[in-house]
């Protein structure tokens, strides 16, 4: 199918974005179908890119490929997918981590498709459908690749809805659906991975990197985690030599995953050591009375959800970040340790880091910076939207006044 786009969306295509959207489109020969090839010309018909179509989303086509044509056949697929794959080889062959993202949709030039391994269990995430009629041929050469036999198809709430008959979020691809939760290892650690119901592909692997800095900050520490999820910074502070460890979630099953999590590494004696405990509830809620206990700890992470699903939510998002840093900062002993985190991608590094720190100054408090951190090496960023994960690791000092 093809479709001819006006001049700025060519610029777009040329300098590398994988998205086109609906309002660039100026001609095309009548309703193409979920996942066809779209072959994309300018305004002069000359070749630009091929991308699949999706009728129904405001990003129309999804780029896989520009610059000279090229044909998408079975041979383009399993050239693609194993350049993407290989450049995780390092991470594939570690024996200390089993779980890890060997594509990353958009940054890997493969637009609405993650890829997510944990052990032996491949988890295919789709953004659209239109990556659905592809299945069949990229899901063997995924398998081959990742030398799995079993491959679980995840589907974000769009693609659940316009999904054809017969694929469903949570089904098998390939071999049998795991009944349990998937064992893996993150950092020499057993963490379990939902993949069948739990958010994302079943875990939040974009924060290994960050867990293991934090957990090296721990021993002997008191340790508060809010918006704990399965509990990866809980168990990376306590492995790490924390006393204790609070650890805070509205939900209750991902504060039972954190002590199942903990319970997989008791063999640890610094993990069986450490005192565990946990509140359930509105993150902001407990922080705030834990502000008005007067309690203090020497370490505390802040990890929350993305608070930017779109534009308009960007000035919410910034206040939001601006009241946990003022409720963290409060929370840390002097002397102690700040660890807060951003998964929005509307909301810049620098503004990010930016507010963190100047809301710590308004609240008396100096942050000394240790390190700020992005995306690990798994989660390639290729475009400006796929900048999403920042992060500050800063000492923090009571000013005296």
């Amino acid at each position: 199918m093809a479709v001819r786009v006006t001049p700025e969306a060519t610029r777009w295509i040329r300098s590398g974005h994988p998205w086109l959207f609906e309002d660039s489109i100026t001609s095309m020969p009548g309703e193409g179908q979920i996942g066809d090839l779209a072959v994309v010309f300018d305004s002069k018909r000359r070749f630009q890119a091929i991308g699949l179509y999706d009728p129904a989303s405001v990003i129309r086509v999804r780029i896989l490929h520009h610059g000279a044509p090229e044909s998408i056949d079975a041979q383009w697929w399993e050239r693609r997918l194993t350049e993407v794959v290989e450049r995780r080889r390092s991470l594939l062959d570690a024996d200390d981590t089993t779980g890890l993202r060997c594509i990353n949709g958009e940054n890997d030039g493969l637009p609405g498709l993650v890829v997510d391994l944990y052990d032996d269990v491949a988890v295919v995430k789709l953004y659209t459908p239109a990556w659905v009629p592809h299945l069949k041929t990229i899901v063997p050469l995924l398998a081959g690749l990742l030398a799995t036999s079993t491959v679980v198809l995840r589907l974000s709430r769009r693609t659940q809805r316009d999904a054809p008959d017969g694929i469903v979020d949570g089904m098998a691809l390939l071999g049998h659906l795991p009944t349990e939760p998937v064992l893996f290892r993150e950092n020499g650690l057993r963490v379990e991975a939902e993949v069948v119901a739990g958010q994302k592909t079943g875990y939040f692997l974009d924060q290994r990197d960050n867990r293991r800095l934090v957990g090296a900050q721990c021993r002997g520490a008191s340790v508060l985690d809010v918006f704990s999820a399965g509990g990866g910074f809980t168990l990376a502070a306590a492995a790490g030599g924390a006393a204790s460890v609070l650890s805070v979630d509205i939900s209750a099953p991902a504060l039972s995953a954190v002590e199942r999590n903990l319970g997989y590494n008791e063999d640890l004696e610094a993990v069986r050591d450490c005192r565990h405990e946990t509140r359930r509830g509105d993150a902001f809620e407990i922080m705030a009375q834990l502000v008005r206990e007067g309690q203090q700890f020497d370490v505390v992470v802040v990890d929350p959800p993305s608070f930017a699903q779109n534009e308009t939510s960007v000035r919410g998002a910034m206040r939001a970040y601006a009241r946990l840093t003022d409720l963290a900062v409060h929370l840390v002993a002097d002397g102690g340790l700040l660890f807060q985190a951003s998964c929005s991608s509307r909301v810049t590094t620098d503004a990010f880091f930016v507010i963190v720190e100047s809301t710590a100054a308004q609240a008396g408090a100096e942050l000394d910076v240790i390190a700020r951190t992005g995306h690990p090496s798994d989660h390639t960023s290729g475009f400006q939207h796929g900048e999403y994960l920042k992060a500050l690791l800063a000492r923090v000092h009571r000013n005296s006044r």
